[in-house]
């Protein structure tokens, strides 16, 4: 098999998209941490992992830009189609990274590194993109012979795979830009696989070949499916075996949309919808896809396809997220006009082919075969209720860092990206303990917090209150004594730019409620935050 990548794919297919020129230091963060950067910014010390304040310390005229899967998969099109002219047959496994089986082009052109060599001035010439090729059998060891430019002779795919580290495992897996911008389905994979390796240092197991040299049969047992699969993989054996029968008919979903698809947010939603019926098409017959034909249809008759590879079994977000992004390029290119082999009109019809299928046996049912099914129903309806309103009526929250609970909240609309607004990673000094809110306004509450004499509390520059809490008015409320009280947790944020800076101290306060009539006396919670002299209320406590 021989695989094409392109070195730091997320941040050339980002410059290409916003005008940067190449020569620019540039680099495409998620939560204010690197991860990918350009050949200029590692000249000047940016690295993968660091944080923005550092990278741009170390190389002050950095351009920062933003993760984004849907860019990196549109700007890498004419990468693909460009190969295609070469290599019929290409399969793309992410954006960034190409494969194609070995034997036709090695034939024609005169051996293995010839034709990795052609691949690479082809993509060069006609995008101007630099890519690096690798050949070996498998997609694992071809994918980490083109990290470093080798062609490995067939049947030796296990001595090269040998004596490299364990961590292998995790980097040359096809996680794809999952692994970098989200806790969706492929992060879940890269951290399994990370944990495993971990596991395996632990256990002396430093190189694959170390690893191999375990018998199959005893990683299955202490590993399970997966480890036996990573077995595989470790040994130079493709994870799943070829299918030796045909795609049955019943199995392949097409969707004929009642107006062309020619708009980037249809789509999306048609991916959506497709990736659908297709799970529940395999699931019905016990299978699983692990490599995805893609064929269009436009107004003009004109007939396209595409074939996305993946090492492990694609779930229905990792289908929906290859349409888009395949649909997307399409479309790019039909808007952008000019290009060579493009669509000219709308997309009329759309097909997913299962190019290779394996049991599927990645689901363990419960004990009373229930397990998934009320996970199944609820994805359907927020599904169906984002089709009739819209994208942005369901929102689900996804929890990161920050010292305040609104500021570790970020809501984003069901199944889409789910990257944390900042990094959890980082300790937080000033963070608010547990518990946390249950309930966040939609903005801070204006309030009013006085002594037992009725004057003002406030605070001194030392973080100490003026007196103790008596009386609090929340709104428009009546105002309500004070049972119990914690804090102050001062924060002094961003304290170098006058600008930006803020400085504000955080209590938990219980109040009491004494209402005429009532017998029992009925607590309520409440964070409170004092800033700039002004007293609000950031949370309430259920």
């Amino acid at each position: 098999m021989v695989v094409l990548w392109c070195p730091d794919w997320p941040v050339i297919a980002a410059m290409a998209a916003e005008g940067i020129p190449t020569h620019q230091p540039a680099a495409v963060l998620v939560g204010h941490r690197v991860i990918a950067c350009s050949a200029s910014a590692r000249a000047d010390g940016v690295r993968r992992g660091l944080r923005r304040r550092e990278a741009q310390a170390r190389c002050p005229e950095l351009a920062v830009l933003n993760a984004d899967q849907d860019r990196d998969a549109r700007e890498f099109e004419p990468v693909v189609r460009a190969v295609e002219e070469l290599a019929p047959g290409v399969e793309v496994v992410r954006p960034g990274l190409v494969s194609v089986a070995a034997r036709g082009p090695s034939g024609y052109y005169g051996g293995d590194e010839a034709a990795a060599q052609k691949l690479v001035e082809q993509v060069a010439v006609e995008t101007g993109v630099e890519a690096q090729a690798g050949v070996s059998d498998g997609l694992f060891a071809a994918t980490l012979a083109a990290r470093r430019g080798l062609v490995v002779p067939a049947g030796q795919a296990a001595d090269f795979l040998a004596p490299l580290d364990i961590g292998e495992l995790a980097v040359g897996w096809d996680a794809g830009p999952a692994r970098k911008v989200g806790k969706n389905r492929g992060q879940q994979v890269v951290d399994s696989l990370d944990e495993h390796v971990q596991l395996f240092r632990r256990l002396g197991l430093r190189t694959l070949g170390g690893f191999v040299a375990i018998s199959a049969r005893d990683v299955a047992s202490r590993f399970g499916a997966e480890g036996a699969r990573m077995h595989r993989i470790a040994a130079g054996i493709d994870p799943y075996p070829p299918a030796a029968r045909g795609v049955p008919a019943d199995l392949v979903v097409t969707l004929e949309p009642e107006d062309p698809i020619d708009r980037v947010d249809t789509a999306a939603f048609m991916a959506r919808t497709l990736a659908d019926r297709f799970h529940q098409v395999l699931s019905a017959h016990g299978m699983a896809c692990t490599r995805l034909t893609i064929e269009a249809q436009t107004g003009n008759g004109e007939q396209l396809s595409r074939t996305w590879r993946h090492d492990g079994v694609l779930r229905t977000a990792d289908v929906a997220d290859r349409v888009r992004w395949q649909l997307d390029g399409w479309l790019t290119s039909v808007a952008r006009g000019g290009a060579v082999d493009v669509p000219t009109a709308g997309i009329t019809l759309l097909r997913l082919v299962p190019a290779e299928l394996v049991e599927h046996t990645g689901l363990q049912a419960g004990l009373w075969g229930d397990v998934g099914e009320r996970d199944e129903r609820a994805h359907r309806a927020l599904t169906h209720v984002q089709g009739m309103l819209g994208q942005e009526a369901v929102l689900t929250p996804v929890l990161g860092g920050g010292r305040g609970p609104a500021e570790r909240v970020r809501l984003v609309p069901w199944r889409d990206d789910r990257t944390p607004a900042l990094p959890a990673e980082p300790p937080w000094p000033g963070r608010l303990p547990a518990p946390s809110p249950s309930l966040l306004p939609a903005g801070p509450l204006p309030a009013v917090v006085r002594d037992v004499d009725g004057a003002l509390v406030t605070l001194t520059g030392r973080h100490q209150l003026s007196a103790a809490p008596h009386w609090v008015a929340i709104g428009d409320r009546p105002p309500r004594g004070v049972l119990a009280w914690a804090g102050p947790w001062p924060v002094d944020e961003r304290w170098w730019d006058p600008s930006a800076a803020i400085r504000r101290a955080r209590f938990q306060i219980v109040l009491a409620d004494t209402r005429p009539g009532h017998h029992t006396l009925n607590c309520a919670a409440f964070l409170l935050s004092l800033e700039n002299g002004s007293w609000q209320a950031e949370g309430i406590y259920d």
